[in-house]
């Protein structure tokens, strides 16, 4: 790639977050999401910067996270998205933190993890394999959300007065190039050797890594995670940036590790109290095992012997057994796990494993009850409603269709749920609220002009059958995408 083609191309990626930053009220978001932030703060700590406003930062980030969606490959894992939502929800009430939080995994194998301002937190799959006990995966969340307490972004910012916003949306337009094993993936990884563009757009200072480890630290004793497994876990990426030579992990570019560094986590870490050993919790392990299945896709057999090097409890063993189990051996896999159930009986993973298992090998009525048994006992497990969603839309229809659009509310930040939202409204007759939900998940995964067609084609169906108070609401959803589309323009 010449030169003249690389500047191209950065430009026109920086191009499209500078565009993002200036949607202001244009921003396509759900109604429900836009009612639940007009009370929208961030804490004022330290030295921060006051002309880059809360309500910004929220813009900039849902606005990042679209064309972050579009330009990288997802890892769906309903499972493993909730148990970080479980993690963050631990860790945030000692953080600094108020604002909500919205978790995106990507499918990548490369060690990283990020925060973006308006409360977007992203975590690469292979995170999981670099972190072998939860507290040090738990270190990595607790320094992330350090750097969004401290506002670390818009203070970088203090130095330029009159385009910060834009600076800061060039900043994290380096994230998407950083995220790597996208649909750019070429691209990514002959832009990671520009180490000097790389560092200049995401490099915190020293000070500021400081501070998110002092301000992690704290929230991981506070929530009982041991703080000991802070440089424990910097030491173990300093060994591995060692091995790698000049490609360090991704984490690395952005937050680099030195000897000083880690002595310093290492003192701090010494002040502050750690909780007693464990009980024998599978949790995170048997959540890991899932990330590394993931991450062979083509040799399975690899996962368990990457488990097991870092003697994981016995039960996380037979659930990656189970797991890889489940395509041929699907009543082994359902016994398996449902002896696990019973020994655990409050990891409700590992019953709604036993339902996706079900619903993988055509069992839909039996994934059904099982999801549903779940869901007696924990109401609002994401996991098992989506099983139940996914069965209903095979089986009932029009049940599946009333589900998700209570989904739909629960989670307006979730494309998925809007696409399998819009499946079940075509399967039920609703051809006016699938066309609606169909626009609502291209919005969300940052592809807005076929979103408008979409809506377009909702108003007619709507119109069609008489139904103008929806008719008037698809125009209103198409005033603020026209709003957003305009806004890129003028830019």
């Amino acid at each position: 790639m010449t030169n003249n083609t690389l500047g191209s191309q950065t430009r026109r990626l920086l191009a499209v977050s500078l565009l993002a930053a200036g949607l202001g009220g244009g921003m396509p978001t759900v109604q429900a999401q836009t009612s639940s932030t007009q009370g929208y703060q961030l804490p004022d700590l330290g030295s921060t910067s006051s002309a880059v406003t809360s309500g910004d930062e929220y813009r900039l980030g849902r606005a990042w996270l679209r064309q972050f969606r579009a330009r990288t490959d997802q890892w769906q894992d309903p499972i493993a998205q909730t148990y970080i939502r479980s993690m963050l929800a631990r860790l945030v009430p000692y953080s600094g933190v108020h604002e909500h939080l919205i978790v995106t995994l990507v499918d990548s194998r490369l060690l990283n993890a990020f925060a973006v301002p308006g409360g977007v937190v992203g975590v690469n799959a292979g995170l999981f394999a670099s972190a072998p006990v939860e507290d040090e995966f738990a270190s990595v969340l607790a320094h992330e959300l350090g750097h969004l307490a401290q506002r670390h972004y818009a203070r970088r910012m203090e130095r330029v007065e009159e385009t910060q916003l834009p600076t800061m949306a060039a900043m994290l337009a380096g994230m998407i190039i950083a995220a790597g094993g996208g649909g750019d993936a070429g691209f990514a990884a002959m832009m990671g050797s520009q180490a000097a563009f790389m560092q200049d757009q995401l490099a915190y200072s020293r000070r500021f890594e400081q501070e998110a480890d002092r301000v992690g630290l704290e929230a991981m004793a506070k929530a009982g995670y041991d703080p000991q497994a802070m440089p424990e876990m910097f030491r173990a990426l300093q060994k591995m940036a060692a091995l790698q030579g000049g490609n360090p992990p991704e984490f690395l570019l952005t937050h680099p590790v030195t000897q000083s560094r880690i002595s310093d986590t290492q003192a701090r870490a010494d002040q502050l109290t750690s909780p007693p050993a464990p009980a024998d919790d599978p949790a995170y392990a048997m959540i890991r095992a899932r990330a590394l299945l993931m991450l062979n896709p083509n040799t399975p057999e690899q996962a368990m012997p990457q488990l097991r090097q870092n003697d994981p409890p016995p039960a996380a063993l037979r659930y990656l057994e189970a797991l890889m189990a489940a395509d041929t051996r699907p009543d082994t896999a359902l016994a398996s796990l449902d002896q696990l159930a019973s020994e655990y009986p409050d990891l409700s993973m590992i019953p709604t494993t036993a339902a996706q298992v079900a619903y993988d090998a055509g069992r839909r009525e039996v994934a059904l009850t099982r999801a549903r048994r779940v869901l007696r006992l924990s109401p609002n497990y994401f996991p098992a409603q989506w099983i139940e969603a996914e069965a209903l839309l095979q089986t009932a229809p029009a049940q599946a269709f009333d589900v998700l659009r209570d989904m739909s509310s629960q989670y307006p930040e979730d494309p998925n749920v809007f696409g399998l939202l819009a499946e079940a409204a075509g399967r039920s007759g609703h051809e006016d609220w699938g066309q609606l939900a169909r626009a609502e998940q291209l919005q969300l995964e940052g592809r807005i002009d076929t979103a408008i067609r979409r809506l377009d084609a909702a108003k007619e169906a709507a119109e069609t059958s008489g139904d103008y108070a929806m008719a008037s609401r698809i125009e209103q959803r198409r005033q603020d995408f026209l709003g957003y589309r305009e806004t890129m323009r003028n830019f």
